[in-house]
C-alpha cells in the first residue's frame, strides 16, 4: 500500500520501543532516543520523513547512519479510547520516496492504524476479564478454604476433581478420586449403607443427604452430616457438588437429650401411675366418691398419654395432631373395629396444645363410649381435620350410636371442653346433637396449635 518493503506495531515506554510484530525488519527493539515512533506518538495524525539522512532530527540515528541504511518513514499513531498515545504503526524503506503518500494512502494506513488499536484493546480486555476471573476464583478459593466444612466436586461419572484444604487438614489423607476410594475415612459399620444410598441419589440425580462416622487425622471417628446435589437433572451429565459438616457434638447432644427426655417420660409416667393409685385408693373406699373418683383417674391417664406423645415429639420431627389424635382416641373403640377414623391434614400440634387438647379429646370419647356412637357395636366415629386459613378446624361426627340430645346443663365435663379450648388454646366449639350422634367442630388457630 505504501510502496516499502518493511513495516512494525510498535509501544513506546519510557526507556525504549518494542516492536510487537514486524515484516522485514531484524530487531525487536530500540531505545526510545533513537525512535521514530517516540515522535509519531506526540502527534494526532500521521508523520512522514522522505528522507531521514537530509532530517536533522535522525539523520544521526544508529538505524539512519548505521548498516540498517533507514532512509524512509511514514507511522500512524497509536491512541487508546482513553486517550493515551501507545506508540505508532510504522511503515520503513531503505531508499528514499521522492513523493509523500497520496491521501488515499494516508487513509489506509489509519484505518489499519485503528484495526490495530482495536486488537491491543481486544487482548486488553481479554487481560482484564481473565485478571478478574483469576480474583474471583482466589477470593472462591479463599472462602472455601476457610469455612469449617470439606467442600467437594465431581464430574459426570461420580469422579471426584476437587477437595478444599479443609480435606488435609481433617483427614491427613490423598484426596479421593472414586467412591470406593471413600472407604477409607468412613466408618466400617457406616460404609455400605451410605454408599448404597449415594448411589441411589446419583442414578436418579437427585439430592443426597445421610449421616456417618469420619476418621480424622488422629484416628478418631466424628460424626459429619453429608450433602451433595447434581448440577442437572440428567445422570449421565450431573456434576456433584458436596459438602461434610461436623455434626459430633451436636449429635452428642442430641443422643444425651434423648436419654434424658426418656428418663424423664419414665419418671412423669410413674408419678401418673402414683396419682391415679392414689385416686382409687381413697374414693373406692367411698360409694359416693367413686363416680367422680373414676372419672377423675381417666383424666390422669389421659394428660399421661398426652405427655408421652409431647416427650415423643420434642425428639422427633413427627408432630402433627393426627397423630397426637391417634394416640389420644387409642384406648376408645371396640377391638378389632374400625370404629374410629381419622383423617385430614397433618397440622402441627405442639407440647402446650397437647394437655388441653387430650382433655377435650377424652372427654369427648368418655361420653361417646358411655353414650353416644361408641357405645353399641354399629357405632362409629369419625374425626376429619381441615386446614381453613391462619385456623385448624376439627370435625367430629357420630352416627350409628343412640339417639342423643343436649345435656340439660353444663356439668363439669363440658365446662372443662369450653375451658380448654376457648381460654388455654384461643378457639371455639360448636356441638350439634343429632338422631345419629353428636357433630362437633372445633376450630383453633394454627399458631395457637403449634405451641
Amino acid at each position: 500500500m505504501c510502496g516499502a518493503p518493511s513495516a512494525s506495531v510498535s509501544l513506546v515506554e519510557a526507556e525504549r520501543q518494542r516492536f510487537l510484530t514486524s515484516e522485514g525488519l531484524d530487531v525487536t527493539e530500540t531505545p526510545r532516543s533513537t525512535s521514530f515512533c517516540a515522535t509519531t506518538m506526540l502527534g494526532a495524525d500521521i508523520f512522514e520523513v522522505l528522507d531521514a539522512s537530509t532530517d536533522e532530527r535522525f539523520r544521526d540515528y544508529a538505524l539512519v547512519s548505521g548498516t540498517s541504511h533507514l532512509r524512509y518513514y511514514v507511522g500512524a499513531p497509536l491512541i487508546s479510547r482513553e486517550g493515551a498515545s501507545l506508540g505508532a504503526l510504522c511503515v520503513i524503506d531503505t531508499n528514499t520516496h521522492p513523493e509523500p503518500l497520496s491521501e488515499m494512502q494516508r487513509e489506509g494506513l489509519r484505518v489499519l492504524a485503528e484495526a490495530v488499536m482495536r486488537r491491543i484493546e481486544a487482548h486488553r480486555e481479554a487481560n482484564r476479564t481473565l485478571a478478574e476471573i483469576q480474583l474471583s476464583a482466589a477470593r472462591v478459593q479463599f472462602v472455601l478454604d476457610s469455612v469449617p466444612d470439606i467442600a467437594w466436586s465431581a464430574a459426570p461419572g461420580v469422579t471426584f476433581d476437587y477437595f478444599n484444604a479443609r480435606w488435609e487438614k481433617t483427614t491427613g489423607l490423598p484426596r479421593p478420586k472414586s467412591v470406593e476410594e471413600w472407604r477409607s475415612v468412613i466408618h466400617p459399620e457406616d460404609y455400605e449403607a451410605t454408599r448404597e444410598k449415594f448411589t441411589a441419589a446419583v442414578s436418579k440425580a437427585e439430592p443426597f443427604e445421610d449421616e456417618w462416622r469420619m476418621k480424622q487425622a488422629d484416628g478418631s471417628y466424628r460424626y459429619v452430616l453429608s450433602r451433595a446435589v447434581p448440577s442437572t437433572h440428567d445422570p449421565a451429565t450431573a456434576r456433584w457438588y458436596g459438602t461434610l459438616t461436623d455434626i459430633d457434638d451436636a449429635y452428642r447432644i442430641s443422643q444425651e437429650r434423648e436419654l434424658l427426655a426418656g428418663e424423664l417420660a419414665h419418671r412423669i409416667k410413674n408419678i401418673f401411675s402414683v396419682i391415679i393409685g392414689l385416686i382409687s385408693i381413697h374414693s373406692h373406699s367411698d360409694a359416693a366418691h367413686k363416680a367422680f373418683g373414676d372419672m377423675l383417674a381417666d383424666n390422669v391417664r389421659a394428660l399421661s398419654r398426652a405427655q408421652e406423645f409431647a416427650l415423643r415429639i420434642g425428639n422427633h420431627s413427627e408432630e402433627n395432631l393426627q397423630d397426637l389424635l391417634g394416640v389420644l382416641m387409642a384406648p376408645y373403640g371396640l377391638p378389632g373395629s374400625n370404629s374410629v377414623n381419622i383423617t385430614g391434614e397433618n397440622v402441627p400440634a405442639g407440647r402446650r396444645a397437647t394437655t388441653p387438647l387430650a382433655l377435650t379429646f377424652h372427654e369427648l370419647a368418655t361420653n361417646s363410649a358411655k353414650y353416644g356412637a361408641l357405645s353399641v357395636a354399629g357405632g362409629t366415629l369419625s374425626i376429619a381435620v381441615e386446614r381453613v386459613d391462619e385456623s385448624v378446624k376439627i370435625i367430629w361426627t357420630e352416627n350409628g350410636g343412640p339417639q342423643t340430645k343436649a345435656p340439660d346443663n353444663a356439668g363439669f365435663g363440658s365446662r372443662l371442653i369450653q375451658m380448654s379450648i376457648r381460654n388455654q388454646l384461643g378457639g371455639q366449639i360448636e356441638q350439634d346433637w343429632r338422631g345419629e350422634g353428636l357433630h362437633a367442630e372445633i376450630t383453633i388457630p394454627l399458631a395457637r396449635l403449634a405451641q
